[in-house]
């Protein structure tokens, strides 16, 4: 009869061979989809500034103030129902012009200071929209959605599972993080290693906040219900449509004068079912590019109809609005876009030094 200990080592012995085939062909497999989306992520960490740099046109020294902002908000609402337009963004130091979007995930682009149009984007004439929908949808809609979900959670095992499987002895530490340079297996797997485990928290933060962002719906009720959130936020009753003009220099300093001090407007839904405006601003604090408050806003009155401050909800809902940015490197400056980056290149690495480590062990075998 074995004893207890040997019966143990074999288990795990047994375990760790299992790993070792999942974390390899799920790898070579799945890690491909991991590699291109995450390539597509590094230049989409740059896609405000592959935009201005391809179309200077949108560039101004200056942008107008909100005060005068409302004749050209005037004229873009005036093209929107020709031209299929939802929701519109302000111009900022980011983007300085009026961006629209549209239906068949067309974008439009007018002047900051008069609405004049000057653009139309979509994925079939635009590479980084095409890339923004290889990286968001695999060029497939919701079904893309779903396996770029699925991909992202195995992309999770993988690198967990590579981190139990290269955790060595505090002795070995500095051993198991040295690169090699022969032979060609030893080469590839400390490569492979190393550099994996060095950028594993980054990675396995933008890996995370991104199957966040797939699975918001669920993510976010797992965090209200862990955090024991309040109820979510209701919007106000919807207002019949009237025939009068709407004064929407009004409608912009009514949500200004409504929203707390130091906000930025940032996005504009145009009226659906009801006639009642919904304008996103970026709170101060809020780490979203385009803020997650909002302002309802009569259109008719120019008067404010409801808050949602995101700084003052409850934990679990900031923390679900904290994914995007993060994802997204849009909070901690110029330091985490390049990280953001940079993460994005690792998959690819870690492909082509896992693929060639398996050629080379099987050229020797």
């Amino acid at each position: 009869m074995l004893p207890r200990q040997a019966i143990s080592t074999s288990s795990a012995w047994r375990f760790r061979s299992v790993l070792k085939w999942l974390h390899l062909w799920l790898g070579l497999s799945a890690g491909l989809v991991f590699a291109v989306v995450s390539l597509t992520g590094t230049l989409l960490a740059f896609q405000s500034e592959l935009l201005l740099a391809a179309h200077p046109e949108l560039q101004r020294e200056r942008l107008p103030p909100l005060a005068l902002q409302g004749h050209a908000l005037a004229r873009v609402v005036a093209e929107a129902e020709d031209r299929g337009i939802r929701s519109i963004d302000l111009p900022s130091s980011r983007l300085p012009a009026w961006q629209a979007f549209a239906d068949k995930g067309e974008r439009h682009y007018f002047d900051a200071a008069n609405g004049e149009p000057l653009l139309v984007r979509s994925p079939g004439n635009d590479a980084v929209l095409w890339l923004r929908d290889l990286h968001t949808h695999l060029l497939s809609g919701e079904a893309g959605e779903q396996v770029l979900g699925a991909s992202g959670i195995v992309a999770l095992f993988m690198l967990l599972s590579g981190l139990y499987l290269w955790w060595p002895r505090l002795a070995a530490l500095a051993a198991s993080l040295r690169w090699h340079a022969a032979p060609p297996a030893r080469r590839w797997l400390s490569w492979h290693r190393s550099l994996g485990v060095l950028l594993l928290p980054l990675l396995l933060v933008v890996t995370s906040t991104g199957v966040a962002i797939v699975y918001s719906q669920p993510f976010r009720s797992a965090l209200r219900w862990t955090f024991a959130d309040g109820p979510e936020v209701v919007p106000p009753l919807p207002i019949e449509r009237e025939a009068a003009f709407i004064d929407w220099q009004a409608v912009l300093l009514a949500a200004a004068d409504a929203a707390p001090r130091g906000s930025d407007l940032r996005r504009i839904s145009l009226p659906k079912d009801d006639a009642l405006v919904s304008i996103r601003f970026r709170a101060p604090g809020e780490w979203h590019p385009n803020g997650r408050s909002v302002v309802w806003v009569d259109p008719y009155r120019a008067s404010a109809m409801q808050v949602h401050d995101a700084t003052a909800q409850d934990a679990g809902a900031r923390i679900s609005e904290a994914m995007y940015p993060l994802h997204g490197g849009f909070v901690g400056g110029r330091a985490w876009q390049w990280a953001i980056a940079a993460a994005g290149l690792l998959p690819a690495f870690l492909l082509a030094t896992g693929f060639l480590f398996w050629r080379a062990r099987r050229r020797r075998h």
